[in-house]
């Protein structure tokens, strides 16, 4: 014999209202809410929090905070019980009310004209406002329908508002400083990394490498004969010749790689856990790949490109950071010497 079935989505709410509303007005909550979403400075962490906290309010198979990530992007930064079938419901409400800034409520997403096709169940989400703008959303989903929309009423919605907007803002402002320290170490036209972030890199690489006793490669390309586009085709052209190049030019390279736009037309590819036999092939792949394509065909042009590049490998020809970008550097202008589209393997002397 079956047991008595679960309340709905929106019966649940009803029998959590009067205690959740309790909760929400005591002046500890909302000191707790404060205290708890600056305690980091990593979106994730806040996000996660949150659904910590939301998850507390009312039972429902899956919450989660989907915000604008730094690339401006909608992102899930936590859950609590996403599995695949809620995943389309947990995204369009989420989407939706990041759109309108406003709570949602539906009891039957597949019915429900403001929900993309695909989604089932029911849920209610409410807006991460902070500045006067939704950066989020945080959402509740059940995978079945309920008898009505789930609702917490105007007097509990408010109490809900006010613990959101300071967690709102700290979750903003976490991402904000994310989002400035990806700029100050990208590269603004490629989107690869800088020479900054470059050189701190190949410093902490570095030590990693000999302290595990790894190898280490390091290469150093610059773009043969860059300067002719810019004079023939004019500097706007050439930036986004430049910006082709490096997608090519990460393409070839692993996640775990850390791919740089040194200055110019120079790159640069640190290959962690790289011998020189691996780091060679690497080089061989991206000259063989800049070679064969053509740049600028969105512009009516078909420019062709080649690269010198030069190839160091700690501990082989180098004990250090300096030590193995200076190889890579003059393995590379001994290409350019030697009549350029090539690679040369930095040796020990």
């Amino acid at each position: 014999m079956r047991g008595p079935r679960r309340p709905d989505l929106a019966a649940r709410v009803r029998a959590c209202a009067r205690t959740l509303r309790v909760h929400l007005d005591s002046r500890e909550a909302l000191a707790d809410a404060i205290r708890q979403a600056n305690a980091s400075l990593e979106p994730g962490k806040v996000a996660a929090w949150l659904v910590g906290e939301a998850a507390g309010w009312f039972s429902a198979a899956c919450w989660g905070a989907i915000v604008h990530d730094a690339d401006a992007q909608l992102e899930i930064l936590a859950d609590d019980g996403l599995t695949l079938p809620v995943r389309p419901a947990l995204w369009s409400i989420a989407t939706w009310v990041v759109r309108n800034g406003v709570e949602f409520s539906s009891a039957d997403l597949s019915a429900d004209p403001r929900i993309e096709r695909g989604s089932a169940g029911c849920g209610i989400g409410f807006p991460l406002i902070c500045r006067g703008k939704a950066i989020g959303a945080l959402v509740a989903v059940d995978p079945v329908t309920s008898t009505a929309p789930p609702s917490l009423g105007p007097s509990l919605l408010l109490a809900v508002r006010g613990l959101l907007e300071p967690a709102a803002i700290a979750l903003g402002n976490a991402i904000a400083l994310q989002r400035a320290e990806a700029q100050s170490v990208t590269d603004d036209l490629t989107g690869l990394s800088n020479s900054r972030y470059l050189n701190s890199a190949l410093r902490r690489e570095t030590k990693r490498a000999s302290r595990n006793g790894r190898p280490l490669s390091l290469l150093f390309l610059d773009l043969d004969g860059f300067k002719q586009v810019n004079d023939t085709h004019g500097h706007q052209a050439g930036s986004r010749a430049l910006a082709e190049a490096a997608a090519i030019i990460r393409g070839c390279a692993r996640e775990t790689d850390i791919v740089a736009r040194f200055g110019g037309d120079e790159f640069s590819l640190i290959l962690p856990d790289t011998g020189q036999e691996g780091a060679a092939s690497v080089a061989t792949r991206i000259r063989e790949r800049l070679r064969s394509a053509r740049f600028l065909t969105s512009d009516g042009l078909s420019i062709r490109l080649t690269a010198s590049i030069g190839v160091a490998t700690l501990p082989d020809v180098a004990a250090s950071a300096e030590e193995l970008l200076r190889a890579a550097d003059t393995a590379m202008y001994k290409v350019k010497a030697s009549g350029k589209d090539g690679i040369f393997i930095a040796t020990s002397s």
